[in-house]
């Protein structure tokens, strides 16, 4: 494991290998600020029997979200889910339905899978498998595009689309791999990310509607040296970066990340989000679903307490719009304790890190306040 001080040696010398990428004078930056949440569980709870509540009465989740100052909601999409009927075309049609009644933007989150895709699990899609590269490439560019016209056609174009989902290592592999260790083929790698990302410019052309196009790396410590290799590599232009900052798994504290955030931005000159981002409310557990923020995503002077929780969204969120960064998207305030199964349990891993208080019949918590806007300094 390197040092925080190797680590800030390594950014610069990337940062100077890496110079000729950024032709601009000066760094991209959204004129608006997003601060949003993936509510891509919502459904499912709701249909498992959960409710959310505000002041005692229940309230619908997108609109609550959207009344406490949400601008924009992240949404996944997985490919042919045979284990759930959720996060499916069907179900992402219904919440970027309810997404676009509560008057909030859209980012559509292509996981390229069946299942989670995550740094070391980017497995494909079963349709998919035995697939040459070139034939593959194509499936992924006829699937990215027909979704968005489909979409489309419907009144529910997605402002903003992932092309794929923590890419850390390569996409659209058979089997989990060590994301540290496991070295990427580059070649195929940009084949396939261009093919999505051709796949949205061209949706755009045709229907003369901007879609921004985005990337999304897991720890800011990782985006140097992926974007430098992928640039290198032959990636065709894309509008943003998105992020993925946990501190449980990532060497840096919440200024350490504001710093590589405003490095990343700097150099390859692109506005950045995080799109994902928790912190713990409580430590206790409400079911038999073992929860994934226990003792260890505890930090110094962020109890784990509702004013903890709201603090880091707060802390993290200022320091990421002082490092140049456009906006923080919380993952899955929303995904509460039910009766309803996952993979692994009964209930839900999270109901400890959502916006909503297990402990008092789902009521919504102080951290709401995360998403006023006033609330912060701008660069």
């Amino acid at each position: 494991m390197k040092t925080g001080k190797t680590i800030y040696v390594l950014i610069i010398i990337i940062a100077i290998g890496c110079s000729e990428i950024n032709e601009k004078s000066s760094p991209s930056k959204s004129s608006k600020l997003y601060l949003g949440a993936d509510l891509s569980y919502v459904n499912e709870m709701e249909d498992c029997g959960g409710s959310y509540r505000a002041n005692g009465e229940l309230v619908d989740p997108f609109e609550f979200f959207k009344s406490q100052g949400s601008n924009i909601v992240r949404v996944r999409l997985w490919h042919t889910p045979n284990w759930t009927g959720y996060s499916d075309y069907d179900d992402v049609v219904k919440t970027i339905s309810r997404v676009k009644n509560a008057g909030m933007e859209t980012l559509l989150d292509f996981h390229y899978s069946d299942t989670w895709a995550d740094p070391g699990d980017q497995i494909i899609p079963a349709a998919w498998k035995g697939l040459n590269d070139e034939i593959l490439a194509d499936s992924l560019y006829q699937y990215t595009y027909k979704t968005l016209i489909s979409l489309n056609a419907k009144g529910l174009l997605p402002e903003f689309v992932q092309i794929g989902n923590e890419t850390n290592s390569e996409i659209l592999l058979e089997e989990h791999v060590d994301e540290l260790t496991e070295p990427i083929n580059w070649s195929r790698n940009i084949l396939l990310f261009n093919a999505g990302l051709k796949a949205v410019e061209d949706v755009e052309k045709e229907l003369a509607q901007k879609i921004e196009s985005m990337l999304h790396i897991a720890q800011p410590e990782f985006a140097f040296p992926w974007f430098s290799q992928a640039i290198r590599s032959g990636l065709s232009d894309f509008d943003w970066i998105g992020l993925s900052y946990y501190p449980l798994w990532s060497k840096y504290q919440i200024p350490e990340a504001a710093t590589a955030i405003d490095s990343i931005i700097q150099t390859f000159n692109k506005p950045l989000m995080v799109i994902e981002t928790a912190y713990p409310y409580t430590i206790e557990e409400f079911d038999d679903a073992n929860n994934i923020l226990w003792h260890s995503a505890v930090l110094d002077g962020y109890p784990a307490t509702p004013q903890g929780q709201l603090k880091y969204m707060q802390d993290l969120t200022q320091q990421v719009i002082s490092g140049g960064g456009s906006g923080v998207i919380y993952w899955e305030p929303a995904w509460i304790s039910t009766e309803c199964k996952t993979l692994w349990g009964t209930g839900s891993h999270w109901e400890n890190a959502t916006f909503f208080d297990a402990a008092n019949n789902n009521e919504a918590l102080i951290t709401f306040e995360f998403f006023d806007q006033s609330k912060y300094a701008s660069q």
